[in-house]
């Protein structure tokens, strides 16, 4: 693992979410009630996942995004799990009078999650922190779509400046998304993928976009791998790694951390992506959401075939 005076900076923006997280034996219809096995708190949100992921496997990680008032129970609670984390927290930006995000998420024993979210709509007013501030220092920024709006001129002055900008995508973008262009790395879900290119075909979106944007893409489509276009635009494909799943909350940020870890790094997207696909596979191992992260050594050793 890179030491703390030489590992790279990564700059994550996104929204923190409080997560209520339910173990049950099947999610209840409609109407009716069910009994959890466990209940837990943890700190969420795609960025937040990552962020904790990219500190656990061994880079610096700075924070930005809203949360809410200073005197609420939420904002506190995340505060102190980041700090626990190493995760700098300087840029975050608290906004009075407003609320945290909060989910509840029901986890089956096969792992699946259903979950519901309350996101108060006054957190996009938020205004970033100073572009160069922000940038200082960094070597990679990591951005969750659905914060593309607060952060375009940020993303298009990074790559003006040589530092990549990765982008989970979690939900279907627009095709005029301005963060198809402001990216340097897009890397989709399978369904997002599909309806933002309307081709039902991961291969096929992927070929699709690839004529609307000159950033690499890639598609994770969890036990089957994921699949990617390479510099030459042919589909290329990476395996995931087979492992007992019992909670898949969070395992798409814990890829996009390591991914975005890995590139600054140094490494080539072909390494990047097998790095993540063992860290969002050990992930799954376990419950806990983006709290579930592996360390560096962990996913070294599953990588060398010790799991």
């Amino acid at each position: 693992m890179a030491t703390s005076g030489t590992a790279p900076r990564i700059l994550c923006i996104g929204i923190p979410v409080r997560d209520l997280t339910f173990r049950v034996e099947a999610v209840p219809a409609r109407g009716s009630k069910a009994n959890a096995t466990h209940l837990a708190e943890i700190c969420g949100g795609n960025a937040l996942n990552a962020a904790i992921a990219i500190a656990r496997l061994g880079g610096r990680v700075s924070f930005a995004g809203p949360m809410g008032d200073a005197r609420e129970a939420s904002s506190g609670f995340i505060l102190e799990q980041m700090a626990s984390e190493g995760i700098d927290t300087t840029h975050v930006v608290r906004m009075p009078g407003l609320a945290t995000p909060v989910s509840a998420i029901l986890i089956e024993p096969s792992g699946e999650r259903t979950l519901t979210i309350y996101r108060d709509p006054a957190l996009w007013s938020v205004e970033l922190p100073d572009g160069d501030a922000l940038l200082a220092d960094c070597r990679a920024v990591l951005v969750e779509s659905r914060c593309g709006a607060l952060c375009i001129d940020l993303s298009a002055e990074a790559q003006r400046r040589g530092i990549p900008v990765i982008v989970g995508v979690d939900r279907a973008m627009s095709l005029q998304d301005s963060l198809l262009t402001a990216a340097s790395h897009l890397l989709f879900a399978s369904d997002q993928v599909q309806e933002t290119a309307g081709v039902a075909d991961d291969g096929g979106a992927l070929k699709r976009l690839a004529g609307l944007t000159p950033a690499f893409l890639a598609a994770t489509r969890g036990p089957r791998g994921t699949i990617w276009l390479n510099e030459a635009g042919e589909l290329e494909e990476t395996p995931a790694l087979p492992v007992q799943a019992v909670d898949t909350l969070g395992a798409g940020d814990v890829f996009h951390g390591a991914f975005t870890l890995r590139l600054a790094e140094g490494e080539e997207v072909r390494e990047a992506l097998r790095f993540a696909a063992a860290a969002a596979a050990l992930k799954c191992t376990r419950h806990g959401g983006g709290m579930a992260a592996p360390q560096r050594v962990e996913v070294e050793e599953l990588l060398r075939g010790g799991l």
